[in-house]
């Protein structure tokens, strides 16, 4: 196992991506995370049926593995709901073995570097499964099991990942890679989820096509946005300074015209008294007489 790990050290060192069609990459880092969950079970003294999460190495953070331990009859009477996946009842190992072991992956923000789509991208993050034979704890070599659904559809689930109506009918897909790199696309069930008979590692994509035109339509949006803001912030302080500007210009001519009765009206003062008070002169109109006089 030292050598799987000093193998998916070199490739996260050296390999800027490694896509699903490299299976050696994606089998080493499948061993490694397996290797990992196991040594879960041996450090917590695993009990059957409780599910356990894998440390993992500080350079992989954001990749999630879990591994839960359940006897085969288990299997058959209830199925299994854990993590990410919910296997039906009825389901059966092949080979047929006591007790199994299912390790569960969340990629996370790896899955670009391990897996990928031509003409796709993924919006949702690799997520897998593998199902082993836990019989003998003490073995040195865990054999790798499959699984026998009966025609039952196993449930997978992506809650970290929104998938609309409107991306469905655009072309968005299951894809479910194989060990050896292939993929296979799939639709999406009326639940948003995609189905499996098999264990595997699967995603959902959509054409790239319509992942441009999506970031388009919001950055149109988003401009939209802005320009309406920006629009209305224009549009109040315009009314804001014509109405200031309207209000001073009343002021201004309220004042000139007071300055002008001020100037016109020139009165005299006189003593009243110990007091002087203004005083305006007074003009009789002189009569007038119509004959001249008497």
């Amino acid at each position: 196992m030292s050598l799987n790990i000093i193998w998916l050290l070199l490739s996260l060192c050296f390999s800027p991506s490694v896509h699903g069609s490299d299976s050696y990459n994606t089998d080493t880092l499948d061993a490694f995370l397996q290797d990992s969950a196991f040594k879960s079970l041996v450090r917590h003294r695993a009990h059957t049926g409780a599910l356990y999460r894998a440390l993992l190495p500080a350079n992989l953070s954001g990749v999630q593995v879990s591994i839960v331990r359940i006897r085969s009859r288990t299997l058959w009477r209830f199925g299994a709901n854990f993590s990410n996946f919910q296997i039906p009842s009825r389901t059966m190992a092949l080979p047929h073995v006591r007790r199994l072991a299912i390790v569960y992956q969340d990629l996370g923000n790896w899955s670009s570097r391990y897996y990928s789509v031509p003409g796709y991208s993924m919006i949702a993050p690799v997520v897998g499964f593998m199902v082993f034979n836990a019989s003998n704890a003490r073995a040195k070599r865990i054999r790798k099991v499959s699984l026998d659904t009966s025609g039952k559809a196993i449930a997978i689930r992506f809650p970290d990942s929104t998938v609309t109506d409107s991306m469905v009918s655009s072309g968005a897909k299951c894809v479910s890679f194989s060990a050896s790199g292939a993929f296979h696309l799939s639709e999406i069930n009326q639940l948003n989820e995609c189905d499996s008979q098999d264990h595997g590692h699967f995603s959902i994509v959509v054409p790239e096509e319509r992942r441009g035109r999506d970031r388009r339509r919001h950055s149109l949006w988003y401009l939209w946005v802005i320009g309406f803001a920006l629009g209305f912030s224009v549009v109040a302080f315009l009314g804001y300074f014509g109405m200031v500007s309207l209000k001073l210009l009343k002021t201004k001519k309220i004042q000139v015209m007071e300055r002008q009765a001020d100037e016109d009206l020139v009165l005299e003062t006189i003593w009243v008294g110990s007091s002087k008070m203004p005083s305006a002169a007074v003009t009789r109109t002189q009569p007038n007489l119509e004959n001249g006089g008497f």
